[in-house]
């Protein structure tokens, strides 16, 4: 390690040498704030009981709970010790769970007393040890809760860039899930990067109320430890509640998915004076969701990131949302953008091809060696993403590459087709997915979501024969593709559906979009 290396450490023992008086944590749910000092002692207490049961350096250490304080602290006691994290979804299977516990080989499986049960099951079915952050059911599985205080303090490991910090798995929408290794690196140059873009204020407030198990709901906790400003946590997102704790609590910044916005706006919520920024990503965001967003006067930066580059790889600020809608903004800094044909090479602006992506934020690999193969051009990570810039840099997201649909040799790429019908004047959305077709090999289906003014509620297409669906026409859908796309993108099977199904992260579910179309869906020769 040269002197000019940094981090040494964990990123906690960098930041309580600094300024350790100063608010870390608030914890909405207790009312309860951590200065760094009081943190600190938090991480110290639950490494030494890791420590203690002879972990560290290079082992896997799983988190199976939902976003809470305890869940940071995990995270910065398994750094403290030079151990790698693996967040869970709780949301999923025992055997989805232990598919991915058997895939990073971990150690140990932390849970919290609502997860016990299902951390249990997982740790047994790979041989790996369980602990609970509260008190455990079970003598079998180990607690973590320890006093501040009352724990001997841990020296922090030396630490590399290019250690390994997290396994962040990705949401498997195209495929199965890939465990992406994400290093201290990548983590502090993501956070580097970001602040370029957003700003710092030293009294900033950056509430965190996504899963921490997802990158969006962590990155918050990491990036203000590093700031030096105080991350605010909210257990679960609700409308009323959320909107609350941004004005109780002074919140300056606050990372959400479209959904969520979207139903804070439909609650009536208007932004405090505090508010510096919504950090709005997960999933694209709807040029009406945006003029909502200019209307009540939110300070909107949607952004385009994946888990590979440690979150955000392009931000918008709001004043290019009002000036070029639905770019996802310029790159940040550090972080290279190539747009690629299917040889690899360059195209020209405005054209669309795959967004590949490097810089110090971007993973030094997958789990596995066979998907690094695979997504690793000499340009940099291939991210699967179509899309297109302008002469200033901005970009633009379609859709992803496996998405493509090929109907009788013809490519389509299903973000032109949402354009198309997300221009009627009774649509709010759209999701466009390949179905089976014997004669075409894939015909293009599209999930459509009428507009806030069509009573939707309870749809039920069965008997419709194309007519009407409480008050959208598919007839007339159809009708307004006709001088916008060529006839072999056309949708041949169209259904209405009241909200399009998302996954937690808030990216449109393709196959149970496609699971509805197949069901539910009406052929274009019944609707013409």
């Amino acid at each position: 390690m040269t002197p000019t290396d940094w981090p040494t450490r964990d990123l906690l023992a960098h930041r309580v040498a600094s300024t350790p008086q100063r608010t870390a944590l608030v914890d909405v749910a207790t009312d309860e704030s951590w200065s760094y000092r009081e943190f600190d002692a938090r991480v110290d207490a639950v490494a030494s009981r890791l420590e203690a049961a002879d972990l560290g350096r290079g082992d896997r250490i799983g988190i199976l709970m939902d976003t809470r304080p305890a869940f940071a602290v995990v995270v910065l006691a398994a750094m403290r010790l030079g151990a790698t994290v693996v967040p869970l979804n709780v949301r999923e299977t025992t055997r989805e769970l232990a598919s991915k516990a058997d895939r990073t080989e971990l150690a140990l499986v932390v849970c919290a007393d609502d997860t016990e049960a299902a951390a249990l099951e997982v740790a047994d079915a790979v041989a790996a040890r369980a602990a609970s952050v509260d008190d455990p059911d079970v003598t079998r599985c180990r607690s973590l809760s320890t006093a501040p205080g009352d724990a001997p303090a841990v020296d922090p490991v030396p630490l590399e860039r290019d250690t390994d910090a997290v396994i962040m798995f990705t949401s498997g929408t195209a495929g199965e899930p890939k465990g992406v290794r994400l290093t201290v690196g990548n983590l502090v140059a993501s956070a580097t990067a970001s602040a370029f873009r957003l700003g710092i204020d030293p009294d900033d407030r950056w509430l965190c109320c996504l899963p921490m198990y997802h990158m969006g709901g962590l990155a918050p906790v990491l990036r203000s430890i590093l700031y030096g400003t105080t991350v605010v946590v909210q257990r679960a997102f609700d409308p009323a509640e959320t909107a609350r704790v941004v004005d109780d609590y002074d919140v300056s910044g606050v990372s959400l998915v479209p959904t969520m916005l979207d139903r804070l706006l439909g609650a009536g919520w208007q932004p405090p004076e505090s508010l510096r920024f919504v950090l709005l990503g997960g999933a694209p965001a709807s040029s009406d969701l945006l003029e909502r967003c200019h209307a009540a006067a939110v300070p909107v930066y949607p952004t385009y990131g994946m888990t590979e580059t440690a979150s955000q790889v392009a931000t918008a600020t709001p004043e290019e949302t009002r000036t070029h809608p639905e770019t996802v903004g310029q790159p940040l800094a550090f972080t290279d953008v190539s747009i690629v044909d299917d040889d690899g090479s360059p195209v020209e602006s405005g054209e669309l091809g795959e967004l590949v992506v490097s810089g110090p934020t971007v993973t030094p690999g997958y789990l596995e060696s066979d998907h690094t193969e695979a997504a690793v051009s000499d340009r940099g990570l291939r991210t699967g993403d179509i899309g297109h810039r302008d002469e200033d840099g901005r970009l633009w997201i379609s859709n992803r590459r496996s998405d493509r649909i090929v109907t009788g040799g013809e490519n389509v790429d299903p973000g032109e087709v949402i354009d198309a019908l997300c221009t009627h004047p009774r649509v709010e959305a759209a999701a466009v997915v390949g179905l089976p077709d014997e004669e075409w090999g894939e015909r293009v289906a599209a999930l459509v979501v009428p507009d806030s003014s069509t009573e939707v509620e309870g749809v039920d297409t069965d008997g419709l024969e194309g007519e009407d669906a409480n008050g959208l026409e598919f007839a007339s859908v159809l009708e307004h593709c006709d001088d916008r796309l060529a006839g072999f993108k056309h949708p041949k099977t169209v259904a209405i559906t009241d909200a399009l199904p998302r996954t937690a992260s808030g990216t449109v579910d393709r196959e149970a979009a496609r699971t509805f179309l197949c069901e539910r869906g009406i052929d274009v020769t019944d609707v013409t």
